[in-house]
């Protein structure tokens, strides 16, 4: 296709099909954390897809900007948890640049959660119940390689995978000292809602020194 053909067959393609739930802000809590609690919870009641799925951004210490989409494993008064590799990518980019965006997007009821805000390794006790609580495929994934590094052969992958299968059978309380519970405590937490007779609703709590700020902002 030429770019306007692509152009005119984006702008045609239909945004949002379904009814949308509505977000009245004056009733929303003072907490963000509290809102986007409900805001979960409806989601997965309402059986979108992959509710726990999220966007992280970070950026390496030249300024290098990369995203990827991962789970959500906690939601706490806290923040919001996910875990990884620290010697992946995402966790020297962390490591030299403690700072990330996430963001929720759920389609089918036109919603979006967006938070910046700081990281923290959580305590190791929290990163081992975590990689103890993957399927055993998942752990044996998780150690079979350098995560993001370069692979020669799928067979490779596959070979390594079964090395690491047998170092979980015989030690099936391993974790790696590398996997790691991430913490993102929020500076700033967007509330976004599509809706019929507008563009946009959006709900910003920004997190000041007496405690969290509300804003409503302009589409």
């Amino acid at each position: 296709m030429t770019d306007s053909t692509w152009r005119d067959t984006l702008r045609a393609l239909p945004v949002f099909t379904e009814d949308l739930p509505t977000f009245d802000t004056d009733a929303a809590p003072e907490s963000p954390i509290s809102l986007f609690e409900e805001w979960l919870s409806a989601a997965i009641g309402a059986d979108v897809a992959q509710p726990h799925a999220m966007t992280l951004a970070t950026a390496s210490p030249d300024g290098t900007p990369a995203a990827r989409t991962l789970i959500l494993k906690d939601v706490t008064d806290e923040g919001l948890w996910f875990s990884s590799l620290d010697t992946s990518p995402k966790g020297r980019d962390l490591a030299a640049n403690p700072r990330a965006a996430l963001a929720l997007y759920w389609r089918e009821q036109g919603r979006q959660i967006r938070v910046t805000g700081s990281i923290e390794k959580g305590p190791r006790e929290v990163s081992e119940k975590d990689f103890l609580a993957r399927k055993p495929a998942a752990r044996a994934a998780a150690i079979a390689g350098p995560e993001s590094e370069v692979l020669s052969s799928q067979q490779k992958f596959l070979e390594r995978v079964e090395e690491a299968k047998a170092i979980l059978d015989f030690r099936p309380d391993f974790v790696p000292d590398e996997w790691t519970a991430y913490l993102v405590k929020p500076q700033s937490i967007e509330f976004w809602q599509a809706a019929r007779d507008r563009d946009q609703i959006r709900l910003r709590y920004l997190r000041g020194a007496s405690g969290w700020h509300k804003n409503l902002l302009w589409p």
